[in-house]
């Protein structure tokens, strides 16, 4: 036997001896993990409130041993947590993990996977045998009845979310866009008007989830009303959208000190579909100096020679660019280090990506509210994901009102 042959059949004999599950490897490294940060996060809170004793010297914030282990369903399967037990003596004041919540049954993961799935059509008796693919076996404990009582919990949530109170909200930003949505029990095909918002620290959050019929200027008005009515009382320095929205009349109404700018995606888009695809890719290298020029005058030096080359042979596409003139160059008034944010919607057209491919795809989900919470959820979901802006230190100088020349403060 050859020295090649030998190690094979020492190895295949080591694999015997010594079987490795990875599945069982990473689901016990998953378990560990968890279990410590959860100890971890006790013993942060019993630090921060060491120094705090009752008038005979005890401490009013101690450990107390450990709850009863329980389940978490994940996507490898159900994990045994064993919580520490807080005894807190202090007045009005309870110790609630952050990291596992007391009711939390399965990850946030399976939770953004239901809602997924919902928007896919898939119906609710269908959910076990879903999640069994896609999870495995060990998917246990989603029958039909409790995902039908977790659409009805959602349903609440989305209606509690959308008429919160937003009077101490004041965004930087604001990009919007319109989702047309497919619903199985209505002839019906609504539209989901959303708004993306920027706040003072750079954080985006979704402002609002609004069913309309279309997006036409007085669904928006709806909407911009609402959030009005509930506290916005001033606009953001800058809406971003597509610019065949009902958004922009609605928004100049309510809100006339946000300024506007065209999204750049959707332009290319519209003005390469009135040229011939002999002339589409250097037409779209201009369009693409336009917007990625580090001034605005050489910007217009682009436009300028993409209306001289294309106005006399393609003058519907030159009227698309032309339209919207005064409002595609609006970002070179605003910090450079936002630019990238806000040339166009694809912060918000990339984070519904998937729930519009998802609706696409299927027939879509039973009822208006079931689509309104399914797509509030997996906003929610999202959102945690959310990167900040970049140059966040300026935005206090955008909302109070500093001007910008080409992305640079102007000199006092």
């Amino acid at each position: 036997m050859e020295a090649t042959d030998i190690r094979i059949e020492n190895k295949t004999q080591e694999e015997k001896v010594y079987p490795v599950d990875l599945e069982e490897l990473l689901k016990q490294g998953a378990q560990k993990m968890l279990q410590q940060a959860i100890e971890w996060e006790v013993r942060e809170y019993l630090r921060v409130h060491e120094t705090e004793r009752d008038e005979s010297g005890h401490h009013l914030v101690v450990r107390n041993g450990w709850r009863d282990s329980r389940p978490i369903q994940t996507g490898l399967g159900d994990i045994e947590i064993c919580q520490p037990r807080v005894k807190n003596r202090r007045l009005g004041e309870k110790f609630t993990s952050y990291i596992l919540p007391p009711y939390l049954r399965r990850s946030p993961s399976i939770e953004a996977l239901i809602p997924a799935l919902y928007l896919s059509g898939v119906s609710s008796n269908s959910f076990p045998r879903a999640l069994e693919a896609i999870l495995g076996e060990k998917a246990q404990g989603l029958s039909a009845a409790s995902i039908v009582r977790l659409k009805t919990i959602w349903e609440g949530e989305y209606q509690e979310w959308a008429g919160r109170d937003l009077s101490l909200k004041e965004y930087v930003y604001w990009w919007a866009d319109g989702i047309y949505f497919k619903v199985r029990l209505t002839n019906e095909r609504p539209c989901l008007l959303v708004i993306m918002g920027a706040l003072a620290d750079g954080t985006k959050e979704l402002v609002a989830i609004w069913d309309g019929q279309r997006e036409s200027s007085l669904s928006w008005k709806e909407v911009l009303s609402d959030l009005k009515r509930r506290g916005v009382t001033k606009g953001p320095k800058l809406a971003v959208g597509d610019g065949g929205l009902g958004f922009w009349a609605a928004l100049e109404e309510e809100y006339p000190g946000t300024f506007m700018q065209r999204c750049w995606v959707h332009k290319t888009w519209n003005v390469m579909d009135k040229l011939p695809a002999s002339v589409q890719p250097s037409a779209q290298e201009l369009i693409c100096q336009m917007y990625m020029a580090p001034k605005k005058e050489d910007a217009f030096k682009a436009y300028d020679e993409f209306m001289k080359r294309y106005q006399a042979k393609y003058p519907r596409a030159c009227e698309c660019l032309s339209k919207d003139k005064e409002v595609l160059f609006t970002f070179y008034n605003f910090p450079a280090e936002h630019w990238t944010h806000i040339r166009s919607t694809n912060v918000i057209e990339s984070a519904f990506s998937t729930v519009r491919h998802r609706t696409r795809q299927t027939k879509g989900c039973g009822s208006r509210l079931a689509t309104l919470a399914m797509v509030y959820k997996l906003g929610m979901e999202m959102e945690k994901r959310w990167r900040k802006l970049h140059g966040r230190h300026l935005i206090d100088k955008v909302m109070s009102g500093v001007r910008f020349i080409d992305g640079v403060e102007e000199a006092a």
